[in-house]
């Protein structure tokens, strides 16, 4: 009688014990067993408005291949591969341009926007958001995904062939054709797509007029030594193939400022350092951003870490653009990418939890906003370690 009273009272315990436990469990998992609202079921980014922002839309392995050769940062690429997907956060300033660009009269001529923030909030992350709307509604992509590579990093320097005093980044240039290649693929095949003029490279090599634009890129990648030249060449065939209405062209370039900042790690013989505006490719990409063309957009972005400059005064574009630069985009619609709202700093932490990469702590999310200053840049290495 006894061994069975005390088994009764053992038993009880034992329950009370796992019901504790179920209900400790429970406490810990209700974080991460909410409705996923970080995340929106619209992945069309055609669709996207204002009701979405601070939502992650995963984007399609289809249309990835506008990344392929650039458009992500580094250190977001390889998060992509560790989460195994490809998701951005929607931010207004991305609804916002997209919005100005379904409303734009193409038959004006071609509106800036300068996209600035302080170094981490995001603009190039918005400015991949765009590439994705603009890719989907057919535009011509003209994409440099970081012009401080060519100004701080480029592969080979020569003397330019056709402009005496300039000098050419040709393995640099091969590599963007390339890249433009792989964007445009789909309209680069459709015939319509023909130079509007002749173009001589050398007594037996001619790309006459009303050949296959995709001719002369692939000119471009196949002759090394003419790869600069074809890209400035290729800007001025773009310009004319929108202003005759064959296309309408995106103009996206990330760290536009660079082209202006005169201390480049280009150097020529005798360890000269060669100033932006004496590189070839600079040619060739301010004259895309200029706004003597229509049935166009333009949209760069300005970075304190696009120029090799330690102690930076100020983020706004002004100062970044300095004088020649400023002078050059003026007038240009400007757009502010900020730091984190509360809503857009919860869902990423979300998504990180998601994602199994960082576990639920109470009052996580409130310390790792006052450490990262709700930076997302500096959230996502304060959570590499978590």
């Amino acid at each position: 009688m006894m061994k069975s009273v005390s088994a009764e009272i053992l038993l009880k315990r034992i329950g009370r014990s796992l019901g504790s436990l179920h209900l400790s469990t429970a406490t810990q998992v209700q974080p991460n067993t909410k409705t996923h609202s970080f995340r929106t079921e619209e992945n069309n980014v055609l669709n996207h408005t204002l009701d979405h922002v601070g939502q992650y839309y995963r984007i399609p392995n289809d249309e990835k291949k506008i990344y392929l050769y650039g458009g992500l940062p580094k250190s977001y690429q390889i998060q992509t591969r560790t989460f195994n997907e490809t998701c951005l956060m929607i931010r207004k300033p991305a609804i916002d341009i997209m919005n100005c660009l379904k409303s734009i009269d193409y038959t004006k001529p071609a509106v800036r926007f300068v996209l600035f923030g302080k170094k981490g909030n995001g603009k190039s992350l918005s400015l991949a958001h765009i590439l994705h709307y603009a890719h989907k509604t057919e535009f011509l992509l003209v994409h440099v995904p970081w012009v401080g590579n060519w100004m701080r990093r480029c592969k080979e320097i020569s003397h330019s062939e056709t402009k005496e005093g300039f000098i050419d980044l040709n393995i640099d240039a091969a590599a963007w054709l390339v890249h433009f290649k792989s964007q445009n693929e789909h309209l680069l095949s459709k015939p319509e797509f023909r130079t509007t003029q002749d173009h001589v490279w050398s007594k037996r090599e001619v790309t006459p007029k009303d050949s296959p634009l995709v001719e002369l890129v692939d000119h471009g990648i196949n002759r090394l030594k003419y790869a600069s030249n074809c890209i400035v060449i290729l800007a001025e065939e773009i310009k004319q193939l929108s202003r005759a209405g064959v296309c309408k062209t995106l103009v996206a370039i990330d760290g536009f400022n660079a082209f202006f900042y005169p201390h480049t790690r280009v150097f020529a013989e005798k360890k000269e350092v060669i100033p932006p505006h004496r590189i070839t490719l600079t040619e060739a990409f301010l004259n895309l951003t200029k706004f003597d063309w229509n049935n166009s957009a333009i949209i760069v972005t300005v970075d304190e870490i696009a120029i090799a400059e330690e102690d930076h005064k100020s983020h706004l574009p002004r100062y970044l653009l300095g004088k020649d630069g400023f002078e050059h985009l003026d007038p240009f619609v400007p757009v502010f990418v900020d730091h984190y709202t509360p809503k857009e700093l919860t869902s990423c932490m979300d998504y990180y939890r998601e994602r199994k990469w960082v576990r639920y702590v109470p009052g996580q999310d409130k310390e790792l906003s006052l450490l990262s200053a709700s930076n997302p840049y500096k959230l996502m290495q304060l959570c590499t370690s978590l």
